[in-house]
């Protein structure tokens, strides 16, 4: 779900890298800079998972509403998805390690304002803080891996390791947070990610080399500036939208700051050579779909994670460790599913196990749609352990198509596009569609409503699953 690859990423040291510290990048270890960098994808992945799951109880001891509580989530979800792409410029600019552990420091700052937040906006705060966290650290994590492992075969079994702490923290993530809410309270879930960053800086400190690539590369403030306006002004009209009205002044200002920012970032970016978005690579068609269905994805994905807790615990009347337990199958079947990857797309091409995979998360979305006070878990469960079928069916097709239909110079930026195109999904599935919850469910969520909004939203979430299984099979090619 974040894996996120530098526009400068390189597949060995350039001379400029070496000649930065030659001492650091003939004596580094490795193992050191993969476990360092794999700490940095567990710590951005379980402070999502953990948030997730924890949003009932932090609402309701700040007295939060529906729209407060997506913007727990989109808060981090909106500034990541904004500065992703120029978190890689700043590490080729700067240095890959300064602005890996500038983004642990963030993550630690960030954390520590959620735990101690005394209300709503202290706590979204912090939540964007750790946001600029991810956007600096995710993408400098997988480059300075990349840069750690020089020889193919090697760099392939780290990369899979680093991956697979995906799966992992959205396994770790459920049950330990849901642990800890009910054991120590929500605060502590932010303190969880303490010892990790400390972990991973020490590690960076005394082990990961630095490195830096600035030829070509540029800060692209006027394209960063647009990228912010448009996707806050969306974000903002979405959840605010049934609060406030969608008539009201706010709303509409917002929407027509949506639309100017967009405008802009397209002229600004047409204009200005190596900007954030070279639109030449989207005269690849399967690159575009790729784009496309990577949106679509966690469009749907990330409202299910943030509804299905919430029925867990608002309708059924479970704790948080228990909601976090019956979130299990789609954590286990996605981590599984994801080792055989390989083999299936061998066996039956990458065009059909991406369709395959996009319509498995839509079946169970719809599947989880159909849910009821009185419905037993295990039709749940298989709907979600289908959800994470395809999740693990699609994740690394997608990665894959996107990198292969575009120039091998330009598989960098076209990943580090990929991952901005999944935040940018998640960002919108939890505005939109959270926002259609709460328009059914208002915004208390009242447990008499609570289905009526639960089934909008992930049916809608469906569609979107399904629209990308179309995608895939009109334009992916299965070579």
């Amino acid at each position: 779900m974040g894996r996120n690859i530098d526009a400068g990423a390189r597949a060995s040291l350039s001379p400029m890298d070496i000649a930065k510290n030659p001492a650091r990048s003939l004596l580094a270890r490795p193992s050191l800079v993969l476990l360092a960098t794999s700490l940095g994808v567990l710590i951005a992945q379980i402070d999502t998972s953990v948030v997730t799951l924890a949003v009932k109880q932090i609402g309701a001891d700040l007295g939060s509403t529906v729209s407060d509580m997506q913007w727990m989530i989109d808060s981090y979800n909106l500034v990541y998805a904004a500065l992703l792409l120029t978190g890689g410029a700043l590490g080729d600019l700067y240095g890959r390690r300064r602005i890996f552990v500038a983004g642990i420091v963030l993550f630690v700052i960030g954390s520590t304002v959620c735990a101690v937040a005394p209300n709503t906006p202290a706590l979204l705060a912090g939540r964007a803080i750790t946001g600029v966290g991810a956007a600096l650290q995710l993408p400098m994590s997988l480059v300075l891996l990349t840069l750690a492992y020089p020889e193919e075969k090697a760099r392939q079994r780290a990369l899979g390791v680093w991956a697979s702490c995906n799966g992992l923290a959205f396994v770790i993530g459920p049950t330990i947070g849901g642990l800890l809410v009910e054991t120590t309270g929500w605060r502590s879930i932010f303190y969880l990610i303490l010892p990790l960053c400390a972990a991973a800086l020490l590690l960076a400190w005394t082990s990961v080399p630095e490195s830096a690539d600035p030829r070509g590369r540029h800060l692209d403030a006027p394209g960063q500036a647009a990228a912010v306006f448009t996707l806050g002004g969306l974000a903002f009209a979405s959840i605010e939208g049934t609060r406030l009205g969608w008539g009201s002044v706010p709303v509409l200002t917002a929407l027509a700051i949506c639309a100017a920012g967009a405008a802009a970032f397209v002229l600004v970016e047409r204009r200005r050579p190596g900007g954030l978005v070279p639109f030449e690579l989207f005269r690849s068609r399967p690159f575009s779909a790729a784009l496309a269905i990577a949106g679509l994805m966690t469009f749907g994905m990330y409202a299910l994670l943030f509804l299905m807790p919430l029925y867990f615990q608002t309708l059924r009347g479970e704790s948080a460790l228990e909601a976090g337990i019956r979130l299990l199958p789609l954590s286990f079947s996605f981590v599984v599913v994801s080792q055989f990857n390989g083999p299936i797309v061998q066996a039956i091409g990458q065009r059909t196990t991406m369709a395959s995979g996009m319509a498995a998360m839509g079946i169970g979305a719809l599947l989880c749609a159909l849910v009821s006070t009185g419905s037993g878990y295990w039709p749940l469960a298989v709907a979600l352990c289908i959800v994470g079928i395809g999740l693990g069916l699609n994740t690394a097709p997608v990665n894959h198509v996107a990198v292969a239909n575009v120039p091998r110079a330009r598989a960098g930026t076209a990943s580090g596009l990929l991952n901005t195109s999944r935040m940018v999904g998640a960002t919108l599935g939890i505005a939109i569609l959270g926002a259609v919850f709460a328009h059914f469910a208002g915004q208390a969520a009242a447990a008499e409503t609570f289905l009526t909004g639960l089934r909008a939203a992930m049916t809608l979430g469906a569609g979107a699953e399904l629209a990308g299984a179309v995608i895939a099979l009109r334009y992916i090619g299965d070579r």
